[in-house]
C-alpha cells in the first residue's frame, strides 16, 4: 500500500522504515529536513510539505499517518490534512492524543466524509525490530481497508505461547493490534496502557531503592546488606513471577552502570497517566496505585532518589526520553484556537 507519514521523529521515522521493509510506499514528511533525506535514501519519497504528501499519493482512497506530539501541532496538521484530502481517504493519528479530541476531530471529518482513525502505538524506539503494539479506534471499513499497514507494523505472533483456552474470531490481538471500537476508543486503550505502565515501573523502582538502602549506616551493621543490584535484576528476569520486558532495561541500565549516574531522577509525564487519572474520576473506580505513581513523578522533580534514577533509566530504555530535552508539563489538550498557524513549526 501506500502511506503519508508526517512526523519523523523517534517513532514516525522507524515506523515508514518498517513499512518499507515489508514492501509498503510511504511518502514522508518532516519540518526539519534532515530526516526526510535519510528516509529517501532508503527508498522513501520525501516531501516538502502537507499538500505534496497528498498530491504524491496515487492511490486512491488515501491513508496519511500523523506521528506528531499530543497537542495543537497534532491538531492543526489533522485539520489542514482535512483541507486537503477528499472523501474516503483516511487520516491516522498514531501518537498519543487525548481520546475525547479524536471523537470531536472524527465528527468534524465526517462531515467531508473524510475518516478519521486513532491508533495508540506502543513499541518506542524498539519497535522497528520487534514491532508495535496497536490499539485502534474508527470506523470499521476504514481499519480494515488499512489491515496490511497495522499487520506490517504489528510484532506477529512471535515466540509468544498462547494464552491456554482462548478462542475468538479475530486473531489481530495474538498478532498485536485490535481494533478497540469507535473514534477515540483506540487511543483511550492506550491511555490506561501508559497509566499502568506508570504503576509498573513505580514498583520496580521503589523496590530497588528499597534493596539499594538496605547498606544505610541508619540500621544496625548486622542487618546491613550490600546488595548487588545487577544481579537482582538479572536473576528476576529469569523464571520470576515479575519479569517483564521494564524488568528487563532496568537490567540492561544497571549492568551498564549500577549506581546509574548518568541519571538524575528526574521523571517526567507525558499527559496519559494525568488523563487516566481523569477517566478513573469520571468513572468513579478507584485507583491508588496509577494516582501515586503520577504523584511520584512530580516528587522526582523535586527531589532525586535511587529509586527515580531507575524510573528514568527505564524510561530512556522504551522510548529515548532524555532528561531535561522535554518540557515540565505536557501540553494541555488542545482548543482549536489554539493551533499553531502552520504545521511545519514542530516535529515529533
Amino acid at each position: 500500500m501506500q502511506i503519508g507519514v508526517i512526523g519523523l521523529g523517534r517513532m514516525g521515522g522507524n515506523i515508514s522504515r518498517r513499512l518499507m521493509k515489508a514492501g509498503h510506499h510511504c511518502v514522508v514528511f518532516d519540518a526539519n529536513a534532515k530526516p526526510r533525506e535519510a528516509l529517501a535514501k532508503e527508498g522513501a519519497k520525501a516531501a516538502g510539505s502537507l499538500a505534496q504528501v497528498v498530491t504524491a499519493l496515487g492511490d486512491k482512497p488515501r491513508a496519511v499517518w500523523v506521528m506528531l506530539p499530543a497537542g495543537p501541532i497534532t491538531e492543526e496538521t489533522v485539520e489542514r490534512l482535512g483541507g486537503l484530502l477528499e472523501p474516503d481517504d483516511v487520516i491516522i493519528d498514531g501518537g498519543n492524543s487525548f481520546y475525547k479530541d479524536d471523537i470531536r476531530r472524527a465528527k468534524n471529518l465526517a462531515e467531508k466524509r473524510i475518516r478519521y482513525v486513532d491508533c495508540g502505538t506502543s513499541g518506542g524506539v524498539w519497535g522497528i525490530d520487534r514491532g508495535y503494539c496497536m490499539m485502534i479506534g474508527g470506523p470499521k471499513e476504514a481499519v480494515d481497508h488499512l489491515d496490511p499497514i497495522f499487520a506490517a507494523l504489528a510484532p506477529g505472533l512471535g515466540d509468544i505461547p498462547r494464552t491456554p483456552g482462548r478462542k475468538t474470531d479475530d486473531p489481530r490481538a495474538e498478532r498485536g493490534y485490535i481494533h478497540a471500537g469507535p473514534s477515540g476508543a483506540g487511543h483511550f486503550v492506550k491511555m490506561v496502557h501508559n497509566g499502568i505502565e506508570y504503576g509498573l515501573m513505580q514498583a520496580y523502582a521503589e523496590g530497588f531503592d528499597i534493596l539499594r538502602n538496605k547498606a544505610s549506616k541508619d540500621l544496625p551493621e548486622d542487618e546491613r546488606f550490600a546488595l548487588n543490584m545487577p544481579d537482582i535484576a538479572e536473576v528476576w528476569r529469569r523464571g520470576s513471577v515479575i519479569s517483564s520486558w521494564l524488568l528487563d532495561l532496568g537490567a540492561a541500565a544497571l549492568t551498564k552502570d549500577p549506581q546509574l549516574k548518568d541519571f538524575s531522577g528526574f521523571v517526567q509525564d507525558s499527559g496519559e497517566g494525568r488523563w487516566t487519572i481523569e477517566a478513573a474520576i469520571e468513572e468513579a473506580v478507584p485507583a491508588d496505585v496509577l494516582s501515586s505513581a503520577l504523584y511520584a513523578r512530580f516528587r522526582s522533580r523535586q527531589e532525586h532518589t535511587f529509586g527515580e534514577k531507575m524510573l528514568s533509566a527505564m524510561r530512556f530504555g522504551f522510548g529515548g526520553h532524555i532528561e531535561g530535552n522535554e518540557p515540565i508539563d505536557p501540553e494541555p489538550k488542545p482548543e482549536k484556537s489554539q493551533a499553531h498557524s502552520s504545521a511545519h513549526n514542530a516535529a515529533e
